[in-house]
């Protein structure tokens, strides 16, 4: 992912056109830029809807239109309004390439900025569209498209994180890995075959459907328990290794591709972060806890929806070895916050004190139920987490958060905030983080990949769905669970 989120650092606008159509892209480079150091002048032209005209539209739901409606009319606050509308339905808008294939929905999601799908972020980007589902058969037809679509991923490379639509090639051919035509980048995630798992999921418990839950479906799911297993590097270090020729050291792995050693602990080795960047040591915590949460998921699916009890007691047991191992290697006495979450371990006790923003991350645990937001040992991580003792949260004048290696020193991801404000019931911690995201979006009424801490109007990427759908759904949450007194008095 390392061109598609740093060539649009320093508000690029290369490719507003493609979001907001050929008519916005005058006044989204006036947002980014005029209105940076003319924020009176702007008043009047940045609360114009940046949405695509409505024939441009991927994807369009008749629930989803009336949801944002309702929401946006409780909203008093007309910035926030606007960024809403804007936000929310960015992914349908813009990303989903919807069409049957054989008989059967395919739901082909870009991430953004690149013609390529995710597994991670095309399941994020649609996930808070499940609870649409049975008001809208499109959504629910939608939705069971990127299940089948996740399935032929999976089925082509349960160890790739990023695919083309066909076998069409990519920029990252030449890395030196098993790379397939079908592949856009083949960094081995965890957390990559984890979000298709919690996407089918809470589909199945939203609709009751299983029809896209086939044989393919199975042979998928075998696959990433398979793949889980050979990662855990018991007997051998597995079948998976990668470099890059790059001037960028999170973009490759040292020792000819295996990456730092790990001792064998029952834990999962993630040759990469979420953000695409090389892990320090193999073991990291955050996705080894969201490996758990998603087998236990999966094995209630199998049992119950195909009747494969042996291969759902497999993935039980490898949960629970996760779910010790974790319990001893990975929760850390820290000098100055107590019993905390290591982010990265390798078995021989050595550990990395940080958090990144991307999720999964130590943050997000409650967000993904992986952990309980109560749980003493997750609060001792928020803290530590949130504090100067956390190397990638920064903190100026434009706001505070969470960064990471992936862009650099002082640049802020508004997914962090977005993910401190949906771990916390404080009112005051709400209102905090909403008007930090409410004040950093540089007046183009989107939500960035980072901005930098003393000037919002240095950001990364303009068009990154999934950051943009989780502050959709992080509003809308807020209006139904009654908070709008918070959201209309930010200050």
């Amino acid at each position: 992912m390392t061109t598609r989120r740093n060539f649009l650092r320093n508000g690029g606008l290369a490719l507003a056109g493609l979001m907001v159509g050929e008519k916005s892209i005058t006044s989204m480079a006036e947002a980014a830029g005029k209105y940076d150091s003319m924020p009176g002048t702007a008043a009047a032209l940045q609360y114009v809807c940046q949405r695509p005209a409505p024939e441009k539209r991927q994807f369009t739901s008749e629930a989803v239109e009336k949801a944002i409606k309702t929401t946006k009319a409780k909203l008093k606050d007309e910035k926030l309004a606007w960024m809403f509308e804007n936000c929310f339905p960015n992914t349908l808008d813009t990303t989903c390439e919807h069409k049957m294939i054989n008989g059967k929905p395919d739901t082909f999601v870009l991430t953004g900025d690149i013609h390529a799908m995710w597994l991670r972020d095309s399941s994020a980007q649609v996930f808070p569209h499940i609870q649409f589902a049975n008001e809208d058969p499109k959504v629910k037809t939608m939705l069971a498209g990127v299940i089948n679509r996740q399935t032929w991923c999976i089925l082509k490379d349960p160890y790739a994180n990023g695919f083309n639509e066909g076998p069409t090639g990519s920029e990252w051919k030449s890395d030196n890995t098993e790379m397939k035509k079908e592949l856009h980048e083949r960094k081995w995630e965890i957390d990559s075959l984890c979000y298709p798992i919690r996407l089918a999921y809470h589909y199945w418990k939203k609709t009751g459907d299983t029809s896209p839950f086939d044989a393919d479906w199975e042979k998928a799911m075998q696959s990433v328990y398979k793949t889980f297993i050979e990662q855990q590097r018991k007997d051998n270090l597995g079948p998976y290794k990668f470099t890059r020729v790059t001037d960028r050291q999170g973009d490759t792995l040292l020792n000819d591709g295996w990456g730092s050693p790990v001792r064998p602990v029952g834990l999962i080795v993630s040759s990469f972060r979420p953000s695409d960047d090389a892990t320090l040591f193999g073991f990291l915590i955050p996705s080894n806890l969201f490996a758990i949460t998603s087998l236990r998921q999966l094995a209630e699916m199998m049992r119950t929806i195909k009747g494969n009890n042996a291969f759902a007691a497999q993935c039980e047991a490898l949960a629970k070895e996760v779910d010790a191992a974790v319990k001893e290697y990975g929760i850390i006495n820290h000098p100055k916050f107590g019993k905390i979450y290591a982010f990265e371990v390798d078995g021989f006790y050595n550990h990395v004190f940080m958090d990144d923003a991307n999720v999964p991350s130590l943050l997000a645990l409650p967000y993904l139920g992986c952990v309980d937001a109560n749980d003493p040992i997750y609060q001792n991580t928020r803290k530590f987490v949130l504090s100067e003792y956390n190397p990638y949260f920064f903190k100026g004048t434009a706001g505070e958060g969470i960064g990471g290696p992936h862009i650099g020193f002082g640049y802020i991801w508004p997914m962090s905030i977005i993910m401190r404000c949906n771990t916390t019931k404080d009112a005051e911690e709400i209102r905090k983080c909403v008007k930090m995201l409410r004040d950093t979006d540089a007046n183009t009424g989107f939500m960035h990949e980072s901005f930098y801490k003393d000037d919002p109007s240095k950001f990364t990427r303009s068009w990154f769905a999934w950051v943009n759908t989780l502050f959709g759904e992080m509003i809308y949450r807020l209006v139904n669970e009654g908070k709008v007194d918070i959201l209309n008095n930010l200050g």
